[in-house]
């Protein structure tokens, strides 16, 4: 096996969404894991701005932060696993986690952030439906 070929499988293979948005927040790579969770091909979703999966309400938060960090190239989630919504192309909303990798030249100018996303949305809901549950026993145990 052509050992230089590895990277390219695991970007096509993986089941989690893996892209890439330059200083602009527009996409610049979109694998298949992407078009899976997101509903939108790598032809549609190519050249778009990172507005086609963010949430309408969200835009004005994320842009915020999402230029500062380029202009300073320094961002606080590094290391940490982001839990937010999203929007599927079918405009169905989604609960995400995700990791990113911000991208530099060899000055140290940022070119633009890769991020490595998951659909928790079932777990999520899950999640929430046992916190209701928990509230309505406790609820149930303080009038008994």
């Amino acid at each position: 096996m052509d050992m230089t070929q590895l990277p390219a499988q695991i970007l096509n293979q993986a089941p989690d969404a893996i892209l890439y948005a330059d200083r602009e927040g527009v996409i610049r790579l979109w694998n298949k894991g992407a078009e899976r969770i997101f509903g939108h091909s790598a032809k549609e979703a190519i050249g778009q701005s990172l507005d086609l999966i963010i949430p309408e309400k969200l835009r004005a938060r994320h842009w915020e932060g999402y230029h500062k960090t380029m202009a300073t190239g320094e961002t606080r989630y590094g290391t940490e696993m982001l839990s937010v919504p999203a929007t599927h192309g079918s405009g169905n909303r989604l609960s995400t986690e995700f990791s990113i990798v911000m991208l530099k030249d060899e000055q140290g100018t940022p070119l633009g952030v890769a991020a490595i996303m998951r659909d928790i949305t079932e777990r999520h809901q899950k999640e929430k439906d046992l916190r209701e549950r928990l509230a309505a026993l406790e609820q149930a145990d303080k009038k008994a």
